[in-house]
C-alpha cells in the first residue's frame, strides 16, 4: 500500500506540462488499431467463405471447419473487446484524473472506443451461432 501512495504522491507533484506529454494512450491505441484490423480481416474471410460457399451451393457443416470458425471468432471478438476497454480506461485517465484531455485527444480516443465497440456487437452473434452450431453438431 505504500508503493501505491507514493506513486500517486509524484503525479500529484509533477508539473504540468509532463503530464501532457503522456505517451502510454499511444500504445493502447495501436492495440486497439491492431485488434479490429484483426477483426476486419477475419470477418472479411468468414464472408469470403460463406460467398463463396453460397455460390457453388455447399454445406460448411465439417465440425473442423465450424471449430476454426467459433475459435477465430472468439479470439478476434475478446482482442477487440479488451482492446476497447483498454483505450476506454486511458481515456478516463487522462480526461478525469490527469485534466490533460484537450492535449491528448481524448475525442478520438473516445470515437475509437465507441466504433470498436460496435465493431464487437457487430461480430458477436457471428461468435455466438458458431459456437452454437459447435455445440449442437452431434458426432
Amino acid at each position: 500500500m505504500a508503493a501505491n501512495s507514493s506513486s500517486i504522491s509524484v503525479i500529484n507533484h509533477m508539473p504540468h506540462s509532463s503530464l501532457r506529454s503522456v505517451s502510454v494512450p499511444l500504445s493502447h491505441r495501436n492495440y486497439l488499431v491492431a485488434a479490429t484490423g484483426l477483426q476486419s480481416l477475419w470477418s472479411l474471410a468468414l464472408a469470403t467463405v460463406d460467398v463463396y460457399a453460397i455460390l457453388v451451393k455447399r454445406s460448411l457443416q465439417n465440425r473442423r471447419l465450424v471449430s476454426l470458425f467459433a475459435i477465430g471468432d472468439g479470439v478476434t471478438s475478446t482482442m477487440t473487446f479488451a482492446a476497447a476497454f483498454a483505450t476506454a480506461g486511458i481515456t478516463v485517465l487522462i480526461d478525469n484524473d490527469l485534466n490533460s484531455c484537450s492535449a491528448n485527444h481524448c475525442v478520438q480516443f473516445e470515437t475509437s472506443t465507441a466504433l470498436a465497440l460496435i465493431s464487437w456487437f457487430a461480430a458477436l452473434p457471428s461468435f455466438l451461432f458458431n459456437f452454437w452450431s459447435l455445440a449442437s453438431s452431434s458426432r
